[in-house]
């Protein structure tokens, strides 16, 4: 990638917290550091996981469109090199730039920052609307079957017999839905707080598709953060609220409801792949925890609602009980 000469000392870091990929921070001289990030064949999580490693470059690809919309959401591309998976990018220090699970994890869970981020994803979403040319650019079906739909909604389906039809439809509608240009993991874990907003990274799942999977899948974070921290629940409900509000203001490419009720259908699907999918999270370990979860989620793919802000009623409601 050229960004370093022959004769030129470069310290690679390597980063935890990622499962798909292998990221290192590289410190070069003169103080300078960058950002390196490498797909891998096989995700790093107990069950078989294996996604192509091309994914990569739609990662930078989908970087490269965003930062046209929202130029401070996203880090500057340095270089990429797609014949060995890796690309480079600034490298955003974690005092100035602290990642959002981390913040909601020690209830730092601020309604005006979850109002951005709703903001910044319904920005990038109504830009890429019904655009030929993006969908064409990110034709990337297959790989979001392999490392989103399958991991989160088909296996989950096949630990739920009695729930499979349910999840089958979602799974369904979710592939045949082609509007904008959807991130695939827009999770706390891959949003940063900067100081001049939200800066999103991890777009290695990128792909033109329905906005309603990454709406949910950051909304089901808000709550499942809920259930981890119960003392904060009220306030991840408000974080939900407030982004849910925030996002919805940019939808013009289709009727509000319809987009409310694909992401209030599908949220429950995904709450239970985060419990017994490919994929569950980490900090939900006790089986009392994933018990609410299950028959929460179980309830609402039995009998749909199409509005978010009910999710949220009844997810408060299941506090109380």
């Amino acid at each position: 990638m050229a960004l370093v000469s022959a004769d030129s000392e470069a310290l690679c870091v390597p980063l935890a917290g990622g499962v798909s990929s292998d990221i290192y921070r590289v410190d070069l001289s003169g103080g300078r550091s960058v950002c390196v990030k490498r797909a891998l064949p096989k995700l790093k999580v107990a069950a078989d996981w294996r996604a192509p490693v091309e994914r990569n470059r739609w990662e930078v690809e989908w970087m490269r469109v965003a930062a046209g919309i929202v130029p401070r959401a996203v880090p500057p591309i340095l270089g990429d090199d797609r014949a060995t998976g890796c690309f480079a990018m600034a490298w955003l220090a974690p005092e100035s730039h602290p990642v959002w699970k981390a913040l909601l994890r020690d209830g730092d869970v601020g309604t005006a920052f979850a109002a951005q981020v709703g903001d910044t994803l319904g920005r990038i979403h109504a830009a890429t609307a019904d655009r030929d040319d993006v969908a064409a650019r990110f034709a990337t079906d297959d790989i979001f079957h392999a490392i989103r739909l399958e991991p989160y909604l088909v296996a989950t389906a096949g630990a739920h017999p009695d729930l499979a039809p349910q999840l089958t439809a979602l799974v369904e509608t979710t592939r045949r839905t082609r509007r904008v240009l959807v991130h695939g993991d827009f999770s706390p874990k891959n949003i940063l707080r900067g100081p001049d907003g939200p800066v999103i990274l991890d777009a290695e799942c990128a792909w033109y598709g329905d906005p309603a999977f990454d709406l949910a899948f950051v909304l089901n974070h808000l709550l499942l953060k809920g259930r981890w921290r119960p003392a904060w629940r009220d306030r991840y409900l408000d974080a939900y609220a407030a982004l849910t509000d925030a996002y919805l203001a940019h939808v013009a490419w289709e009727p509000r409801a319809a987009m409310t009720a694909r992401t209030a259908a599908l949220l429950p699907g995904l709450l239970l792949g985060r419990v017994d999918g490919k994929s569950p999270v980490e900090y939900l370990t006790d089986e009392a925890e994933r018990a609410e979860v299950r028959a929460f989620a179980g309830a609402l793919l039995r009998q749909p609602v199409a509005d978010l802000a009910a999710v949220g009623r009844r997810w408060h409601e299941a506090a109380t009980r």
